[in-house]
Parts: C-alpha cells; sequence; structure tokens
C-alpha cells in the first residue's frame, strides 16, 4: 500500500530539461532505480500521455485480469495501488518502483506516462505486453490544462493562451505530445508486442476496443464477466467510485477540479478560440507527418 492518501503539503516543481524531454524530480528522482528495473515475461505496462485516458485503461486491464478471481480489490484497493505509477516519487511516499517491484499479482500492472525511449530495457528484453492510450491533441491539451491546475505534483498551468502554446512547444511534464504518441506508433512497427489503443475508439464503442484488447491478451471473458467491466468503466461509474477517483489521492486539490471531469470527445471546442484553433490546426499538419497515424477530434 502507498501512503498518497495522507494529506500532501507540496511544493509545486520547476520543470526542466532531462535527456531532451520536459520533465519535472517527482518523475525523475529515482531514474536509476526505475530504469534497472527488472520486468517479468508476465508484466503488462500501461502507457499514455497524460490525460489520454490512463485510468481507464488501467481499470479495463485490472478487470480483466482480477474482476472475477479478487473482487474485493474492486473496494478496497484504490486503482493507483492496485496499477503503481512506475515512475512517481513523492518524499515520503512510497515510491512508484518499490510498489510496482512488491505488486502482489500476476500479472503485474504497471503504468507510465514516460516516452517510449525512456522505459526501462528489461520491459524490451521480456517481450512485455504493452498497451499505449492516444488520445486526441486538443481534447488531451484541455484535459492537461485542469489537471495541472489541481494536481500539486504537476508545475502551475497558468493561463490557458500561455499553456496552449507551452502544449504546442513540448514544454509540458513528459515532453511534447506530437512525439509521444508518433515515437509509440513508431516503436510498434518494430515490436509487435504493443496494443495501440485510440480514446475516441474507446468512448465511441467500449465493447469493440475491449474485444481487440483481450484479442492482444489472450483473453476470452465470458459475457457476463464483459458487462460487469463495461459497466464498471463507464465513465460516471468511475468518476463516482472513490477506488478509481483518485480522491483519495492527496496531492491533487478537488475544490479547484476534478481528476475526472467530462470524459468526452470534443471539450476542446468548449476552450480553443477560432484563432488558436487556426494556429493550431496549421502547425499539426507540420507535426504530424505520418499518415498511418490519425486521430479524431469528434465522434
Amino acid at each position: 500500500m502507498s501512503d498518497l492518501g495522507m494529506k500532501m503539503d507540496l511544493p509545486r516543481p520547476e520543470m526542466f530539461d532531462f535527456h531532451g524531454v520536459t520533465m519535472v524530480h517527482y518523475f525523475t528522482d529515482s531514474w536509476d532505480k526505475v530504469q534497472n528495473f527488472q520486468a517479468r515475461p508476465d508484466d503488462i505496462l500501461i502507457a499514455t500521455y497524460p490525460k489520454a485516458g490512463t485510468t481507464w485503461g488501467s481499470l479495463i486491464l485490472d478487470l480483466l485480469y482480477f474482476g472475477k478471481t479478487s473482487p474485493e480489490r474492486q473496494t478496497s484497493i484504490p486503482i493507483y495501488d492496485r496499477v503503481p505509477f512506475l515512475e512517481i516519487y513523492i518524499p515520503s511516499v512510497k515510491s512508484g518502483i518499490d510498489q510496482a517491484e512488491s505488486l502482489p499479482t500476476t500479472p503485474r500492472i504497471i503504468k507510465t506516462h514516460f516516452p517510449v525511449q525512456f522505459v526501462p530495457k528489461s520491459f524490451w528484453e521480456q517481450n512485455c505486453k504493452m498497451v499505449y492510450v492516444a488520445r486526441n491533441a486538443k481534447d488531451n491539451m484541455v484535459s492537461y490544462f485542469h489537471f495541472d491546475r489541481m494536481n500539486m505534483v504537476q508545475p502551475d498551468p497558468g493561463d490557458w493562451n500561455s499553456y496552449f502554446h507551452r502544449f504546442m512547444e513540448g514544454k509540458l511534464v513528459f515532453g511534447s505530445w506530437y512525439d509521444h504518441v508518433n515515437n509509440w506508433w513508431k516503436k510498434k512497427q518494430t515490436y509487435s508486442n504493443i496494443h495501440y489503443m485510440f480514446y475516441e475508439d474507446m468512448i465511441e464503442d467500449t465493447g469493440r476496443e475491449i474485444d481487440k484488447l483481450c484479442f492482444f491478451l489472450g483473453l476470452s471473458p465470458s459475457a457476463e464477466e464483459k458487462n460487469q467491466i463495461m459497466y464498471g468503466v463507464q465513465f460516471d461509474n468511475m468518476k463516482k467510485n472513490d477506488m478509481t477517483n483518485y480522491s483519495t489521492f492527496h496531492v491533487m486539490d478537488f475544490k479547484i477540479s476534478t481528476f475526472m471531469r467530462k470524459g468526452e470527445v470534443g471539450d476542446w471546442k468548449n476552450h480553443f478560440t477560432v484563432a488558436q484553433n487556426e494556429e493550431f490546426e496549421e502547425d499539426y499538419k507540420k507535426r504530424m507527418t505520418d499518415h498511418t497515424l490519425q486521430f479524431r477530434t469528434e465522434v
């Protein structure tokens, strides 16, 4: 168990360049230990750019593997303890790497926001299965903005317009969205054990996307199990569920914004001005040159 249920009064961190990626110390302080992590062949890594559907993917995986065999986990252990965050290190709180190493489950499901080049090498050596969830840049930016407003281990986001430009410059924690989604996509071409999912597809038809995920994982849940999972992973149910909504994770200020805010496609339209949208689209075309990777900004 972590101590993340304790109330924390943390100073907001400064961003700095770390091996070419914008980071904060909370995610680099345990770097050497994380890089030397010993993965097992049956470990499953869930990777995303922040606020792209990480918790959603984590819960789906956790329910697929343990929903039937260990139902008590669902009501007693927060998702951030069931699926530890590999690179997080908050002083006086158990680190993500320690949590991952002491996970009692088989398989171990571990989450990361690392760009693909930061993933510890043992995951590749052990040919671990990896699930990557990607979300369209506009909604991802909006979600990350609201998240940064309420999360004390993230830098203060400032106003929306400056945040909008920093996103395009890749000057947010875990670096450039463009690099993140593109480099994980490229890796998939040479490493077959990556299943690349899109948040928008999951919104459009959660059942279909769970079926594809099961095929990748070699799982075949019963119709009843699948229905239970579908119910558990509906956004409104996750938002109400204290084991998944991060209300017990006290580095976040829910008075500013909730961890789970809207969970929809297209909220960017409530934030982007017409001028911002034009500027964004022009820039996006220049950066997203691999036309095999396509995102939808509405469903």
